[in-house]
C-alpha cells in the first residue's frame, strides 16, 4: 500500500515536472508543508527506493530542502540493507541520496547545510548529494 502511494506520488510529481516546467520562471516559491505532510515533501525514484523507514529527523531535513528550494528532492537511494561501505548510514536507514532536477549541486547542498539536524552532507560525480542525520561531516567524491 506504501509502495503504491509512493508510485502514485513519482508519477503526478512526473507529471507535474513535464507540464510544468516548459516556460516557467525558475524561481519557485517556496513549498511550506504542515509537519505531519513532511513526507510529501520528496519523491522516490523508482519504487524499488526504500524510504519508508526514514526517522521524522531525515523527513524533515528532505522537507527544509524543498522549501528552501521550492522543488522536491528526489530520493534515489534511501535504506540498503547491505551497504557496500561498512558503517554506511544508509544500512540503517538514516541517510538518503537525492537530486533535484532543475537545481545545481551548490544550490542543493547550500540548503542542505541549513538544515537543522542535518549531519554528513557528500556530493558525487554523478550530481548526487547525499544527506544524512548522523555525525557533521562533508566530503567531495569525485
Amino acid at each position: 500500500m506504501q509502495n503504491t502511494r509512493l508510485l502514485a506520488m513519482a508519477g503526478l510529481f512526473a507529471l507535474q515536472s513535464a507540464t510544468g516546467a516548459v516556460g516557467q520562471d525558475s524561481k519557485r516559491p517556496a513549498i511550506h508543508l504542515p509537519k505531519h505532510e513532511a513526507r510529501l515533501a520528496y519523491a522516490v525514484q523508482t519504487v524499488s527506493v526504500r524510504a519508508g523507514c526514514f526517522p521524522e529527523r531525515l523527513r524533515a531535513i528532505l522537507s527544509h530542502i524543498a522549501a528552501k528550494t521550492g522543488r522536491r528532492p528526489i530520493v534515489t537511494s534511501g535504506l540498503r540493507p547491505h551497504p557496500r561501505r561498512h558503517g554506511s548510514l544508509h544500512g540503517k536507514c538514516l541517510a538518503a541520496d537525492i537530486r533535484v532536477p532543475g537545481l545545481s549541486e551548490r544550490t542543493i547542498i547550500a540548503a542542505a547545510k541549513t538544515a537543522p539536524g542535518i549531519g554528513g552532507i557528500g556530493s558525487y560525480c554523478n550530481g548526487i548529494i547525499h544527506v544524512d542525520v548522523g555525525p557533521q561531516r562533508r566530503w567531495v567524491d569525485c
